[in-house]
């Protein structure tokens, strides 16, 4: 009869630094925790005068496992078997399940609907962001503004027997797709996203240019979507660097030395707004958010709030944990 090691019961002689252990362990080192829960205390029910039933868990725990179900896509009863199968998770969450109970999906739930009613998600973002620019991380002197297409749910087969009506389609080169839209302002210097706005995907680009400003920009930078964004009414004062169409910039001579000279203008306005492609790349690869998760565009709009101010703090906490080691 073989005896049980100790591995089996969670202490490990050699553990191995894996991917998602690194990941939450820096994580855990970033994230302005004091900060977040005292946004969150005020509207979250502690359980401090309840006389009867079991106690809430604190808000610091339901907000660590918030974040877990943003970080690795999991829904509410997934993320209950995920705490009781993953270590890591309840040792990220600082629950022990030895010792103590772990929260059901209901509790989960409760805590993620909670953010909807009181909308603390552009308070997450705010604070995130202010935290970064105590570091420097945030200089705000230009922004690029872009938008990117979040699918949804195309089927009927719902108690409704009809699509999101709050979603819309939208033809992207030859292919007609079904999603909502969101546009982001990104710093153009640390490369950060300070505003989000979500849109049916039949929403033009240049419609919500103006909005994803914060107003201290003195330049901004945009894709082809946005050529009449400064001929706009609520155009302010800043100065639009707008990429050339691409059929017009196929069309330039190439012996032309003016051609030649527009050709690298457009190379280096490339080079400076491709950079809003990164937080897109940690929405839909590093978090997973390829598709919408609820029906209606307001509680997805939520998600992208605190996913965008999640993956701020992904993008920079390199340059954070290098000034905390300093």
């Amino acid at each position: 009869m073989k005896h049980i090691s100790f591995a089996i019961i969670g202490f490990e002689l050699r553990a191995k630094r894996t991917r998602k252990r690194v990941f939450l362990k820096e994580m855990n080192r970033v994230v302005p925790w004091v900060e977040l829960v005292g946004l969150i205390q005020p509207f979250a029910a502690n359980g401090t005068g309840a006389k009867v039933g079991r106690p809430s868990f604190a808000v610091e725990n339901k907000l660590r496992i918030h974040f877990l179900q943003h970080w690795f896509g999991l829904k509410a009863p997934a993320m209950e078997e995920a705490l009781r199968d993953v270590s890591q998770y309840c040792e990220f969450a600082r629950l022990d399940p030895g010792c103590t109970r772990l929260p059901d999906e209901t509790t989960i739930l409760r805590f993620r609907d909670m953010p909807e009613e009181n909308n603390p998600s552009i308070q997450f973002l705010a604070t995130i962001n202010a935290t970064l620019a105590t570091k420097g991380l945030m200089l705000k002197s230009g922004a690029v503004v872009d938008a990117t297409l979040i699918a949804a749910p195309s089927s009927t087969t719902n108690s409704s027997n009809e699509r999101d009506p709050e979603m819309h389609q939208t033809k992207m080169g030859s292919q007609w797709h079904f999603c909502m839209k969101a546009h982001i302002g990104l710093d153009t210097e640390s490369g950060l996203v300070h505003t989000i706005v979500g849109t049916a995907a039949n929403f033009n680009d240049v419609t919500q240019g103006h909005g994803l400003l914060h107003g201290e920009e003195e330049v901004v930078f945009a894709d082809a979507g946005y050529q009449r964004a400064k001929k706009r009414p609520e155009a302010k004062g800043v100065q639009w660097h707008v990429a050339m169409r691409r059929g017009k910039r196929r069309a330039l001579d190439k012996h032309s030395p003016w051609s030649n000279l527009m050709d690298k203008a457009e190379q280096l306005k490339a080079s400076v707004w491709a950079r809003v492609e990164h937080p897109f790349r940690a929405l839909k690869c590093q978090f997973g958010f390829a598709k919408v998760r609820y029906r209606g565009r307001s509680m997805n709009t939520v998600q992208l709030v605190t996913l965008f101010a999640l993956s701020n703090l992904w993008t920079a906490h390199k340059r954070i944990l290098q000034g905390v080691m300093a």
